[in-house]
């Protein structure tokens, strides 16, 4: 891997600004805290829920951690300043006032990037979820067809493709394929994030499985495709020994990032100009640093008490045994 090598994770989106998110991710106007790089300094985050469909099924969320009012530049920073907008005018949102008076943003320039935390149980969680960028306000959609509304596009050294068969007990009513591996977020070393996304047509199902990778033998390749985050309204009926029958209603939330294509010739994994399995293993181990650190965040919020030292650095050299894990 070349020096300051940077991997293509881009996402754009379009829609209707449906919300501000809720509790800590609610959107909101910051000031940063004395312990801070820049003490005082005003500043945007949180989420925004963004409506890519007319019909209010699908709400992409994109996230913003770091949205100050002027650029490294010092210029005004437009992204700041529709974000603020949004802010002040709940009436503007499709939540509040319905869809013909939400605002129609796009946001661009932004990547998928992954949430590290500990769950209640005290597994390790790793949910993705799509940051920064550019937003801004548009007039009209670029995109009229609604399924090119979001895209994305990303570096992916793939190490899992699994079959996935229909089961009408878990509402799965066509079989897919689930892709697993991980891409690239920014930084030196690039930060590794794992990914699972899901093949759906015919034709991309086959290519997939026909590449065969394993932990020990990954695929480097580019793939593109759609954002689906759906609301499933589920019905279950149980039968009574006399009378109606009960029924339970219940919502599923689907995030799902399907794939619609690939390169027809994958990267040259193992090129020291490319991707080595050297470098996997130190980003690897860069990653397994930082969520020593979460966990022990975790542990001192739960238990108040000193836990066990971070993980430290290792010598990279070459795939683990038994493959990666990520």
């Amino acid at each position: 891997m070349k020096a300051n090598a940077s991997f293509i994770n881009r996402l754009i989106i379009e829609g209707y600004v449906y919300g501000v998110g809720s509790g800590f991710n609610e959107l909101t106007e910051r000031v940063s805290g004395e312990n801070s790089k820049n003490p005082g300094t005003k500043y945007i985050a949180g989420d925004l829920e963004i409506v890519v469909d007319e019909a209010g099924l699908n709400v992409v969320t994109m996230h913003y951690a770091y949205v100050t009012e002027t650029t490294k530049k010092g210029t005004p920073n437009n992204t700041y300043t529709t974000l603020k907008r949004i802010i002040d005018n709940p009436e503007r949102r499709w939540v509040n006032a319905g869809k013909d008076n939400a605002y129609k943003v796009r946001c661009e320039g932004g990547a998928i990037n992954v949430n590290d935390f500990i769950a209640g149980d005290g597994a390790r969680v790793a949910a993705l979820r799509n940051e920064g960028g550019f937003c801004s306000l548009i007039s009209a959609f670029t995109e009229e067809e609604i399924e090119k509304r979001t895209s994305f596009n990303t570096d992916m050294l793939i190490t899992k493709v699994t079959p996935v068969e229909v089961n009408p007990e878990k509402n799965i009513t066509e079989p897919y394929v689930s892709v697993s591996g991980c891409i690239f977020g920014y930084g030196n070393p690039p930060k590794l994030i794992p990914a699972t996304f899901v093949v759906r047509d015919k034709g991309g199902m086959q290519h997939f499985e026909s590449l065969e990778p394993t932990a020990s033998s990954p695929v480097f390749t580019r793939v593109w495709g759609r954002l689906n985050c759906m609301t499933i309204k589920i019905e279950r009926k149980e039968e009574s020994a006399f009378g109606e029958a009960a029924v339970q209603t219940f919502e599923r939330k689907s995030k799902e990032y399907t794939i619609t294509g690939a390169l027809k010739i994958p990267y040259d994994f193992g090129d020291e100009e490319v991707l080595t399995a050297e470098d996997v293993l130190k980003m690897s181990q860069e990653r397994e640093v930082m969520l020593a650190e979460v966990e022990k965040r975790a542990s001192e919020r739960k238990n108040n008490t000193t836990p066990a030292p971070a993980a430290t650095k290792k010598a990279a050299s070459g795939v683990p045994e038994g493959g990666f894990v990520f």
